[in-house]
């Protein structure tokens, strides 16, 4: 892992590396399930105004045999009225571009987030010209043949889930979350490990109604920028396959006063380049 120009392995080094880069905060007894569940919902998908990041992806299937896509993600959060601490719940809009490889070039995935109802997803498929309306069926479905499914890059609404603190130790909260609706995901329920001083949801096991674990995501590396803790690097792994995915950031950028019109349908066939770059 990387922390401030310093790598470090392992998840106890994990924890002195982001205690030592952050401040200490409220301890377990002090923090309720649900303050827990918005604070991490923050760092995952809430830090900043707005965000910039390049993208390396490696998916990995069960034989061991490996393609590569790289692509450019923005994201902006919309004004909201009222307490700015509803930032970690409130409407977000990512725009996806893909570069490489070639089938894939200028492909666009387009959500806007909504926080109390289903999501909008598109996706542009130039070499159709077709944009592709993404029905909140089709959330929990491969992103672009990866291990990683539409809602976890775009990110679960915490609303849809009932929550439990299930243990505490040193260095984690683990929270157990059940969905609200079972009949709407292919999980019985996941359970995320949360780093207690900085809120990076660092792993999440996913489980099926015979208490099996089906998937699993683990934060590889974390680097503190422009004083937010941030995955650089992660994997989602199918435990039922064997295949996995590899996430790599860089480039990461925060605050970059990215303008509302780049997150809409109009630049889904004319790419924003300047934002791009």
């Amino acid at each position: 892992m990387m922390f401030e120009g310093r790598r470090i392995c392992g998840a106890a080094l994990l924890s002195m590396a982001l205690v030592a880069g952050m401040a200490a905060v409220a301890s377990a007894e002090e923090l309720s399930v649900d303050k827990i569940v918005e604070s991490t919902n923050r760092v995952a998908y809430y830090q900043g105004q707005d965000g910039r990041a390049r993208v390396k992806m490696t998916i990995t299937d069960s034989q061991g045999r490996t393609r590569s896509r790289a692509f450019v993600i923005l994201r902006r959060d919309d004004e909201i009225e009222g307490d700015s601490s509803d930032k970690a719940t409130g409407k977000q809009k990512m725009y996806v571009y893909f570069r490489r490889p070639a089938d894939v070039n200028k492909m666009v995935f387009l959500v806007w987030k909504e926080p109390t109802g289903d999501d909008d997803r598109w996706l542009y498929l130039p070499a159709l010209d077709l944009v592709k309306r993404i029905a909140a069926s089709d959330k929990r479905t491969s992103f672009v043949g990866s291990h990683f499914f539409y809602e976890d890059v775009s990110g679960r609404s915490p609303e849809l889930d009932h929550h439990e603190l299930v243990k505490t130790s040193d260095t984690y909260y683990v929270i157990r979350n059940t969905p609200k609706d079972p009949s709407s995901v292919e999980f019985d329920h996941y359970d995320m490990w949360i780093h207690r001083t900085s809120f990076v949801p660092i792993r999440t096991e996913y489980f099926d109604s015979a208490g099996e674990r089906t998937r699993l995501y683990e934060v590889l590396e974390v680097k503190k920028i422009d004083g937010y803790a941030t995955i650089i690097r992660s994997r989602m792994s199918d435990l039922r396959s064997g295949g996995n995915t590899l996430l790599e950031y860089d480039s990461v950028a925060y605050n970059q006063d990215l303008p509302e019109e780049v997150f809409s349908e109009r630049y889904l066939r004319n790419p924003p380049n300047q934002y791009l770059r």
